[in-house]
């Protein structure tokens, strides 16, 4: 029986070597280790697939934003990799899972003093979200006391601007990162995100922590990608019909055929993370050749002009995201990034895991 949802093949080679490449990059910064973030199941393509895969290529630190993701990333990756929680968690909630908690105020600095656990200590040097305030982090100089009985395994900072290599906020946040860590007790410290392992040398730490690269999204705008494509999304035509010239189509009756036209109906839309915004935007590919999507995006269905393409037919697949229509460029159609495509990827996707043995 032909396909009657998409496929998302997601190849975990690529992955791995895309973390091989930013460790090998990081080195030749005289950096240290280079972690994973894998929050928000792996960007979307499965936390409990991926964080494997890069653990066997020699991962061991792992980074998510909540208290669930990581609970139910232990399981998968077993008791040695490091698994830190970037929203951080009160004392106990882990139960035993052996989660490290990102501080990232006072408050959490005092509640965890005196629990013998490890932590990350999170500075913000211009974020103005998460981590100590430059006052907050100037007192904790003044006074580092509260640490005590606790180790401070990494203390970690957050680009704003990496992506923009020629923003000054790129220099501004490593001088302050760097003047607040000299007043404070010595530890390593974690700083490049994906687009800073692409700054030099000042920006290379005990800990790098890349994400988006890992999947395959440009860390480096408007320069050729240097990182391996990760995903292929593939959907099934349902249905196509013949339609006369001036025969609207879709939600809205926003786009109206110009000729006679054949329609092809696909089985994906907004539910499936195939974002309303492209609706008359994107573009498919059947053959290496471009299909324009025509009308609105619905939640279920989208639909393609394929009148110049005739071996389209029921049960073809049109591929949504791949080569010559990567996760960035179907970002540039819908008017917004990389990292929300791959996030917003939903579940009724039949998904295709490749690795080698």
């Amino acid at each position: 029986m032909a396909e009657t949802s998409g496929v998302l093949t997601i190849d975990l080679d690529a992955i791995a070597a895309n973390w091989a490449s930013l460790r090998a990059r990081h080195a030749g910064m005289g950096g240290g280790e280079v972690g994973a973030a894998v929050k928000a199941d792996a960007y979307g393509l499965g936390a409990a697939r991926v964080a494997p895969a890069l653990a066997a290529a020699g991962c061991r630190h792992f980074f998510v934003a909540q208290l669930s993701e990581g609970m139910a990333l232990r399981p998968a990756l077993g008791p040695e990799p490091m698994i830190m929680v970037l929203n951080g968690f009160p004392p106990g909630a882990d139960e035993e899972a052996g989660l490290i908690p990102v501080l990232n105020s006072p408050g959490d600095i005092a509640a965890w003093s005196g629990t013998g656990r490890d932590v990350l200590l999170h500075l913000d040097t211009g974020m103005a979200r998460l981590g100590l305030t430059p006052a907050e982090a100037e007192a904790l100089a003044a006074d580092p006391s509260p640490l005590k009985g606790m180790r401070v395994r990494y203390v970690m900072t957050h680009l704003a601007c990496a992506d923009e290599p020629q923003n000054p906020m790129n220099a501004t946040q490593a001088a302050r990162f760097a003047a607040l860590r000299a007043r404070l007790p010595t530890a390593p410290f974690s700083f490049a995100n994906s687009a800073g392992l692409f700054l030099g040398r000042d920006f290379a730490s005990s800990l790098a922590r890349p994400g988006c690269a890992l999947y395959g999204i440009n860390p480096t705008p408007g320069r050729p990608n240097p990182m391996r494509p990760v995903v292929r999304l593939s959907v099934p035509v349902l249905q196509v019909r013949d339609i006369p010239a001036g025969t609207p189509v879709g939600y809205g009756a926003s786009w109206v055929a110009p000729r006679p036209s054949r329609i092809a109906t696909v089985a994906a839309g907004y539910a499936d993370g195939y974002l309303r915004s492209l609706s008359g935007r994107a573009i498919g590919r059947h053959n290496w050749q471009d299909v324009p999507l025509v009308g609105r995006v619905s939640m279920d269905l989208s639909t393609f002009d394929v009148t110049d393409h005739p071996a389209i037919t029921p049960g073809s697949m049109i591929e949504l995201i791949g080569p010559g229509n990567s996760a960035d460029e179907v970002a540039l159609q819908a008017g917004t990034i990389g990292y929300e495509v791959l996030t917003a990827l939903g579940t009724r996707y039949r998904r295709a895991y490749t690795q080698t043995a």
